[in-house]
């Protein structure tokens, strides 16, 4: 599917254009109106990234490090994306399920261990000698994962940004762009101050729904082929006041760590008729407060105003009826409070880019190598059925892959823009991939690659594409990134 939505220039004028002048018949027909507005400049910069999820962070990082001049663009009031603002406060994919190794080095874990190290964030022990583990359960990627306090990591990722000189423009939408035959020349954005146009040499798309490489024209694909449907999303919620030596008692009574026995009966009961049939909560950074990742909304289209919309009220309204039952049925919930909801809906899949390469289920099945591996994820088959949100289509059907996934570079450059670069959930890949791509740690990587691939890409004057992948790869590993994979 090939979303247009870009304005075209030969030059970089002082108006753009984002707006035309008078309703006219064809637009009226299109039920649309064009009206014209003189757009602003800033400064230019040379680097412009849209997001500061942990790909838009790393991007941002790395490019700073390089010595680049560097604009951050983030939509919500604070940086870290949906860890922070989405609330699911838990990186993941970046570690093996024992604990034993890192799969994701530079970036993520620097910032994972200085978080540790100042009591923001943790590095659990996944070798507990018994079934519950706080964080998730013994032995799986949610024991090995990197819980941290959401509103503190919100201040440290201010703290790091500011050190390397990097300016951010907070509650700021990237909104369009402006195209100079096969580059982009101007980033749209809108805040509290009006429209205005970021001038940048090179641009990274960390929006986790490719919009910049939209808004440039760029190919995508939007969910499933079938019908374009999308995974479910989640409105996350924190509690506290939980009781969790109770729930370790039952949960290694009952060999049940998700609670799907306990909802069965419920369902029978008439108790819980929420689509979704397990219970998931982890421990945060203190014992006793827990991130309840359970609500699975479906039917949600993240690319929708109003589907968002209407997301966040049924969220609400289910997170609400949730905690009552919570309090009567939970074991180690009959006192929990409620801590937060968070003000960002948890949106896990929209578009995909079609890239240089499309890094497929057989690629993954048959351990293929890539020599452009930039990164790597942990991580397993995670993207529940659009329609039955506790169905994973390729865990159910037992399809095997190594414990480790490749990230060639290739699938994060678009085709037809050459100083644009997506790194995160919106790779060029296969829709099925996306369950061990889309998750913190991987997009991490991603992220630090871009960063440097783009001053490589200003220094050489070439394009994302002509980058020497070989070369990035170098110097990804002279900043402690893993790129060799040499065995589990």
């Amino acid at each position: 599917m090939k979303r247009r939505h870009f304005l075209q220039s030969s030059a970089a004028p002082a108006s753009l254009g984002l707006f035309a002048s008078t309703k006219t018949p064809e637009a009226a027909a299109n039920n649309t109106v064009r009206i014209t507005k003189d757009i602003p400049l800033t400064r230019a910069y040379d680097i412009v990234v849209c997001g500061s999820g942990p790909a838009g962070l790393a991007a941002a990082i790395a490019a700073a490090r390089s010595g680049k001049s560097v604009l951050l663009v983030e939509s919500r009031g604070q940086l870290g994306g949906t860890g922070t603002s989405g609330m699911v406060s838990h990186w993941l994919g970046g570690r093996l399920s024992n604990g034993s190794k890192w799969v994701v080095g530079g970036v993520f874990r620097s910032l994972s261990k200085k978080a540790a190290d100042q009591g923001i964030a943790l590095i659990p022990d996944n070798n507990t000698g018994s079934r519950y583990q706080p964080h998730g359960w013994n032995r799986g990627q949610l024991g090995v994962g990197i819980p941290f306090d959401p509103f503190e990591m919100a201040a440290f990722l201010d703290g790091e940004i500011a050190s390397l000189g990097i300016e951010a423009f907070l509650d700021t939408a990237a909104i369009d762009v402006v195209r100079d035959g096969g580059t982009i020349s101007h980033v749209i954005v809108n805040n509290k101050s009006g429209i205005a146009a970021v001038p940048a040499k090179m641009v990274i798309d960390a929006t986790g729904d490719a919009d910049i490489s939209s808004f440039a024209g760029c190919d995508v694909r939007i969910g499933r082929d079938e019908d374009h449907l999308m995974t479910p999303a989640t409105l996350m919620f924190h509690v506290d006041n939980v009781d969790q030596d109770t729930l370790a008692k039952y949960i290694e009574e009952h060999r049940s760590s998700r609670f799907r026995e306990l909802i069965k009966e419920m369902r029978a009961e008439g108790v819980w008729d929420f689509p979704y049939d397990i219970f998931i909560s982890v421990q945060m950074t203190e014992k006793g407060t827990m991130m309840i990742n359970t609500p699975r909304l479906t039917g949600i289209d993240g690319l929708n105003g109003v589907s968002v919309s209407e997301g966040y009220r049924q969220g609400r309204h289910e997170i609400m009826e949730l905690l009552g039952i919570m309090r009567k049925k939970i074991p180690g919930f009959s006192k929990v409070r409620l801590k937060a909801i968070a003000p960002m809906l948890g949106i896990r899949e929209t578009r995909r880019i079609m890239g240089e390469y499309t890094l497929t289920v057989e690629d993954l099945v048959a351990g293929k190598d890539f020599d452009g591996t930039i990164g790597w994820s942990s991580y397993g088959w995670d993207l529940p059925d659009p329609k039955r949100p506790s169905y994973q289509p390729m865990s159910e059907k037992k399809v095997d892959k190594r414990p480790v996934t490749p990230i060639p570079y290739n699938i994060m450059v678009p085709s037809g823009v050459d100083n644009l670069i997506t790194p995160g959930r919106s790779v060029s890949c296969e829709r099925d991939v996306l369950g061990p791509l889309r998750v913190s740690a991987p997009c991490f990587a991603m992220g630090e690659a871009a960063g440097q691939a783009a001053s490589m890409a200003i220094d050489k004057k070439y394009p994302f594409k002509a980058v020497d992948v070989q070369k990035l790869r170098s110097g990804l590993e002279k900043e402690g990134a893993v790129i060799r994979w040499d065995g589990e």
